[in-house]
């Protein structure tokens, strides 16, 4: 995805994370692992189907689809075995972004390398005839896979700039995955040190309600408060007078002051607010501060976060001077982290899953409840008569909007959630839905940021950022 236009995940100016060229390109090769190990599984089962050996899988039902960590849309629906003389198996299937992957997920969730080898060996692969689930642990492959990720399941430790210590391991996006970074990179934290911050991606709406009701579960942690991230410009654009385009240099209009734009782009920051002091905890408002930013804009954002329910605001100038920059956030979290929460999950675990996804889409997204389309009704019905029912929900969405649409900004309302498709993820505990028309496997844009990347002499990569 770097290469597309996500950016990289290793910060940026004095606050990035050093070694920024490895840890964004082949760093430790966790990713490479995980991608291996969901190929060599595709491969075991197609071997397993083609040889026909117990417990024969029903071809129709085989839901493991490979992965590669290069955005490419050719590649959302592939027909294998096309060309092989032997008349191998030709079944139709898919590739995912390795982020979107189950094993990712698996990996982000496992607390122990036992636990790992035992969340891969009840992922479901398909059905026998008669409709029963076929595991990996069925296909012998166990042990395999678990050799693959032995050394993926080490958190690895870097470093900022400045030579703070910080931890990178998992990355499931949250637009497509469950959006956290792993629970074993947190419990090590725990132990070094006074204050972990720990990050979930796209707002509270994606990365913290899963953080919430999916990590906190399996993890046992409870957060102390809540830290949201904005920034000026993104909340003028949530006002919806500007065109933005990803990959796109901004509009000049959006970078000079309008304090209307601030206000009526500000319900959005409130929305996350309100949804997280919904799970009972104090929230900290921080607004990542950029040079054209005025200060009777980080004015009107701090009264607007404040008469929210913000516990705190405070302006972040780390990019520009490192952690003296943060100094002011710091000290709002570490008070804030002080007050009283009441953290509690936003759904029982024994409701049925069309009602988690109601609660998700109300509750959260605010909108007016979710529309379950016939081919999800009938993966719901199936995954509940194999005994699933019980798992935690993780819902596939934009990351452009509260809502599945990415065109309806600020804080939406009336809408309901199409959800068209719901997978099992078994191995990593929960099911997976897909909303509206996100794709596990995203497309490159017009001007890739594979355009401006180069390589000096002597080895210096320039413009990976």
């Amino acid at each position: 995805p770097l290469f597309g236009i996500k950016g990289g995940g290793a910060g940026g100016g004095k606050s990035s994370l050093f070694p920024a060229d490895q840890i964004n390109l082949h760093f430790t090769g966790d990713i490479h692992a995980i991608s291996a190990a969901t190929n060599l599984l595709a491969a075991i089962i197609d071997n397993h189907l083609a040889r026909k050996v117990s417990p024969l899988i029903d071809p129709e039902t085989v839901s493991w689809n490979r992965c590669v960590d290069v955005c490419d849309r050719s590649l959302r629906s592939v027909q294998t075995g096309v060309a092989d003389q032997e008349r191998w198996i030709n079944r139709d299937t898919a590739f995912d972004l390795t982020p979107a992957s189950e094993i990712m997920a698996i990996l982000a969730l496992a607390v122990s390398l036992e636990d790992l080898s035992l969340r891969l060996g009840r992922i479901v692969v398909g059905l026998t005839h008669d409709g029963q689930p076929v595991r990996v642990d069925d296909l012998h492959v166990t042990g395999s896979l678990t050799a693959i990720l032995r050394d993926a399941l080490r958190p690895n430790l870097v470093q900022t700039v400045e030579g703070t210590p910080a931890i990178v391991h998992a990355g499931p996006f949250a637009n497509i995955a469950h959006g956290n970074s792993s629970v074993l990179g947190d419990l090590i934290a725990l132990r070094l040190a006074d204050y972990v911050v720990t990050e979930s991606g796209f707002g509270a709406d994606c990365g913290a309600e899963k953080f919430f009701d999916i990590k906190c579960r399996v993890s046992g942690l409870k957060p102390d408060l809540e830290v949201v991230v904005c920034t000026v410009r993104a909340l003028k654009f949530h006002c919806g007078r500007f065109v933005v385009k990803a990959g796109r240099p901004l509009p000049p209009e959006l970078l000079t002051e309008d304090l209307q734009a601030n206000r009526d782009g500000g319900v959005n920051l409130q929305a996350h607010i309100s949804i997280l002091r919904g799970f009972g905890l104090p929230v900290v408002v921080a607004i990542n501060r950029f040079p054209d930013d005025t200060p009777a804009e980080l004015a009107e954002i701090r009264r607007i976060a404040l008469e929210a329910g913000a516990a705190d605001v405070a302006v972040s100038n780390c990019f520009a001077e490192g952690g003296a920059g943060a100094e002011d956030l710091a000290r709002a979290v570490v008070e804030a982290a002080s007050l009283p929460a009441d953290f509690q999950f936003l759904y029982s675990i024994d409701l049925p899953p069309e009602e988690k996804l109601h609660l998700i889409a109300t509750r959260v997204y605010g909108g007016a409840g979710i529309e379950i389309l016939p081919e999800a009704a009938r993966q719901l019905a199936l995954y509940s008569r194999l005994g699933y029912a019980s798992l935690p929900v993780c819902i596939a969405k934009t990351q452009y909007s509260l809502s599945h649409d990415p065109l309806l900004l600020g804080r939406p309302t009336g809408f309901r959630i199409p959800i068209r498709e719901v997978r099992l993820a078994a191995g990593a505990g929960f099911l997976y839905a897909l909303a509206g028309q996100i794709q596990t496997m995203p497309g490159l844009p017009s001007q890739p940021a594979a355009f401006r990347i180069s390589v000096d002499p002597d080895g210096t990569i320039r413009n990976l950022l």
